[in-house]
């Protein structure tokens, strides 16, 4: 029996989601095109709709291709968009996560419940291993990831280009990690 894609998640406050199609002008305007919010991130601000567009048509194959995908984050009492979060698999046990949120939304403790989510999310999809990259110089990230129970493994020499920082140069990066064991058979 093939595996439920759990396409929305409910935590105390959010609702985890798959992005669709009609949320690419709130995504863009909310968190994708904002200098600061994109200012750590390993991947390159939104100048254009377009380039939203395109993340969700990205979106929409990982969520063919895995168990799960990138999800976006609403606050449950009003629906607002607050940023964005998910899976990302290399295979079917090792995945990447990690989180954005609207400047509005910094400081709520949002991130944190948002990644909960994707800790148990992973557990329950069959990760062994989920980890999160974190640049070294972004301490409040780094606190969080430390909240969900991911520890520092190794610091990575030269190893992302964080394109909002040093374009096409690869910087130094904080690898960050939970280890999942196996179910008893």
């Amino acid at each position: 029996m093939a595996l439920r894609k759990p396409v929305r998640i409910e935590t105390a406050r959010l609702v985890l989601r798959r992005p669709r199609a009609s949320d690419v002008k709130a995504v863009f305007k909310r968190y994708s095109s904002d200098p600061e919010v994109t200012h750590f991130l390993g991947w390159p601000r939104h100048r254009r709709v377009a380039e939203t567009r395109a993340f969700l048509d990205f979106s929409d194959a990982e969520w063919r291709r895995w168990p799960a995908g990138p999800y976006l984050i609403e606050s449950r009492d009003t629906g607002q968009l607050l940023g964005g979060t998910g899976l990302g698999f290399e295979t079917p046990f090792r995945a990447s996560t990690g989180y954005v949120l609207a400047r509005d939304a910094w400081g709520a403790g949002y991130a944190t419940e948002a990644l909960r989510g994707m800790v148990e999310l992973a557990a329950r999809v069959g990760v062994r291993r989920l980890y999160a990259l974190c640049h070294p110089d972004h301490a409040a990230s780094q606190r969080v990831l430390e909240k969900c129970g991911f520890e520092r493994e190794v610091l990575l020499r030269r190893h992302t280009v964080f394109p909002n920082l040093r374009p096409g140069e690869p910087i130094d990066t904080v690898c960050y990690v939970r280890v999942f064991e196996q179910e008893e058979a």
